[in-house]
């Protein structure tokens, strides 16, 4: 019995591949991920095809990660940080790096500006940019590390 819905249910995605394949490409309003890159090809406004793939780039996790990896025929936020050394640095420096901010001088402000490639001419008002904000970057206590980052990377915008 398990063998018989198997077989059924691969019939089914085989059978809807091929319908889809036939029909052509759901319109890009569905959004980016697997689905999108399963049914490129072809320009067609059927809602049952739409669904396929709207589905598919929900359901599969491939549309979040394509998101935020910039893959699977999407593309990353402006402000998204691309930059992984400066995900670590504010995570392994959280605390010393909010001293500084706080301060509106030290090593791990600098450090800070170097990952994010401010200018030197701009480093100063950098600075006194965080210092200022020290309450928006650090809300409370026990913030998380990924909310500093997007907190410094919107300010810096």
């Amino acid at each position: 019995m398990k063998r018989m819905l198997g077989i059924v249910a691969l019939i089914l995605i085989f059978a809807t591949t091929s319908f889809a394949a036939e029909m052509g490409v759901a319109r890009t309003n569905t959004g980016c991920g697997l689905g999108t890159m399963l049914f490129e090809g072809s320009a067609n406004d059927s809602s049952l095809l739409q669904a396929f793939q709207a589905t598919t780039n929900g359901t599969s996790g491939a549309q979040t990660f394509g998101i935020t990896s910039g893959t699977s025929e999407c593309t990353q936020p402006k402000k998204f940080v691309q930059n992984e050394r400066l995900n670590e640095f504010v995570y392994a420096n959280l605390d010393t790096l909010a001293k500084d901010i706080a301060q509106g001088r030290g090593e791990s402000v600098q450090t800070l500006a170097e990952l994010m490639q401010v200018a030197p001419e701009k480093r100063e008002a950098f600075y006194r940019n965080l210092q200022t904000h020290f309450a928006e970057i650090f809300p409370r206590e026990n913030v998380e590390y990924a909310q500093v980052v997007d907190t410094i990377v919107q300010l810096s915008s």
